[in-house]
């Protein structure tokens, strides 16, 4: 769900009742529930004002069997990300998806998030679970945003070295032009261009006074290695 950058949106159509999926792109809020941009123009827009009811599917592919690789259905219900809270979701949402600037503070536009309830996972043949939101769900603690946007803006800004030095020993990637995009409890995520790549802390923060130290200590174990 942090790494995604494209799922399929699927909806209950007004009027027919019957099943109707489109293709959007996708970021996460901080406590990891999906957030996408949608415009009041498109179909899947006015079928979620009617009836809130949705569910994304998440999946990578790879080489041979597509139905070997894993992917997950996430069901819940949709809102539109309003007050103080859009402000966060609009950030993180175009941190994963740069070029959605050019339209995502149009008129007929606005940032959705869908609640999670649960989901259906399958790691491939013979590894199916269903999971509850608490699976899919991650602590924020109080003050993480504030402290994110902080160290997001240093980092880019003042260690761009340390930031591709993240990429090429914590995520197996080449040297490259790599910006971290967003943070969270868990871990954070890398950018460049289309790609994102994934970097897990080993535990979660429990405080948002940890970030710093957090991103320090990895710092300092990324040039040792």
């Amino acid at each position: 769900m942090r790494s995604v950058r494209l799922a399929s949106l699927a909806v209950i159509e007004p009027g027919t009742g019957w099943p109707l999926v489109s293709r959007v792109t996708v970021a996460s809020a901080m406590e990891c529930s999906p957030i996408f941009l949608i415009s009041q123009l498109s179909v899947h827009y006015g079928a979620l004002e009617t009836d809130a009811r949705a569910s994304l599917l998440y999946g990578t592919l790879g080489r041979g069997d597509p139905l070997a690789h894993p992917r997950m259905t996430l069901i819940g219900r949709a809102s539109i990300a309003g007050g103080d809270e859009r402000e966060s979701i609009r950030s993180r949402f175009l941190a994963r998806h740069p070029k959605s600037k050019l339209y995502a503070d149009f008129g007929d536009f606005a940032f959705w998030r869908l609640t999670p309830e649960r989901a259906l996972l399958n790691g491939g043949f013979g590894k199916a679970y269903e999971l509850a939101a608490s699976d899919l769900l991650a602590a924020v603690p109080e003050g993480l945003p504030v402290s994110e946007a902080e160290a997001v803006n240093h980092m880019n800004r003042d260690h761009a070295d340390v930031v591709n030095l993240f990429a090429q020993r914590f995520a197996g990637l080449k040297q490259g032009h790599w910006t971290l995009a967003c943070l969270d409890s868990e871990g954070f995520d890398l950018t460049q261009r289309d790609q994102v790549a994934r970097v897990w802390f080993d535990t979660p923060l429990c405080s948002s006074d940890e970030v710093g130290e957090r991103l320090l200590a990895l710092a300092q174990q990324a040039r040792k290695t």
